[in-house]
């Protein structure tokens, strides 16, 4: 089920994780998990759902490869239905889609750029429509555009960047927000440049720090509705994200920089989401998780 690349350095105690890749560029964003090599790996053999989502209706964002798919699946382990939304990675949607078939789970595809506000709406109506009800919200898609300057970066880069990585997280989130009822949950992805900063990504990094603070205020905003809101900050995961930003030559060095040597996989964070998506959270609200491979960020 789970290859190995024995060129790409796995971990000899699990086989499962490479520590480096082989070069590979992607002019498209976000990007196509099917193209790449290795494929990033979204499930741990290991992990067994226990029911912590048990009726839960989740809607997931960029649910269709990567750390999004990763959730999907755990999420649907754990009992939940998940609407799954992207914006028109087709193949790499279906493949989710037929794959939480065979986990004997429920979802829905939804294709459309959460830039335009109305299609927030549309996906809210489609998720009630299809399972009655909202539980969970991950706001997890995004872009990223490297410059070496920012005098590189266009007025139209950096409206992009925005739009998608931080107002389509506020439309959502207010679409949504009138179907929530107390004990449902917001989890929002971050990232580790909201704290370290990225010197050839600073609208990107912007971006993500505007998330982080999003995420506070709008815990303290929900607080008395009983509605949690919390942000992971995933470090450098391997997903198609990476061949889509990065040059080929620095996605053969992407990750051996950490503390662990190497980069982290889908499947090591979707277990973060879980907890804070289930009652064992339930006293957690507007916090950052940062899942990163022991890298040290300022909060």
């Amino acid at each position: 089920m789970y290859p190995v690349y024995p060129n790409y350095g796995y971990m000899k105690q699990t086989k499962l994780v490479p520590i480096a890749f082989p070069p590979q560029h992607q002019d498209i964003h976000p990007g196509y998990e099917y193209v790449m090599v290795p494929r990033p790996i979204s499930e741990s053999p290991y992990y067994r759902g226990s029911g912590k989502l048990q009726g839960k209706v989740a809607i997931i964002t960029g649910g269709d490869s990567g750390i999004g798919r990763a959730v999907a699946y755990h999420f649907v382990k754990e009992g939940a239905k998940v609407v799954i939304v992207y914006l028109n990675e087709h193949r790499d949607a279906k493949e989710t889609e037929e794959r939480i078939k065979q986990l004997r789970g429920e979802c829905i595809l939804i294709a459309g750029d959460l830039q335009d506000e109305k299609m927030s709406n549309f996906v809210v109506d489609k998720a009630l429509q299809a399972f009655g009800k909202i539980d969970i919200l991950v706001n997890n898609h995004g872009v990223q555009y490297n410059q070496n300057s920012i005098l590189d970066i266009t007025k139209e880069q950096l409206e992009r960047t925005f739009r998608t990585n931080i107002f389509a997280f506020f439309f959502l989130t207010k679409a949504v927000l009138p179907h929530l009822n107390s004990g449902n949950t917001i989890i929002n992805t971050a990232s580790i440049v909201a704290g370290q900063g990225l010197s050839n990504s600073i609208d990107y990094s912007a971006s993500k720090g505007a998330i982080v603070t999003f995420t506070r205020s709008l815990s303290l905003s929900l607080a008395d509705k009983g509605i949690r809101v919390n942000a992971v900050a995933p470090g450098l995961i391997w997903t198609p994200f990476i061949p889509s930003t990065f040059s080929a030559k620095d996605v053969m060095v992407y990750g051996t920089n950490t503390p662990m040597k190497r980069a982290g996989q889908p499947f090591e964070l979707a277990p973060t989401y879980v907890y804070l998506a289930s009652n064992d959270s339930r006293y957690v609200s507007g916090q950052v998780l940062h899942v990163n491979g022991g890298q040290m960020v300022s909060s």
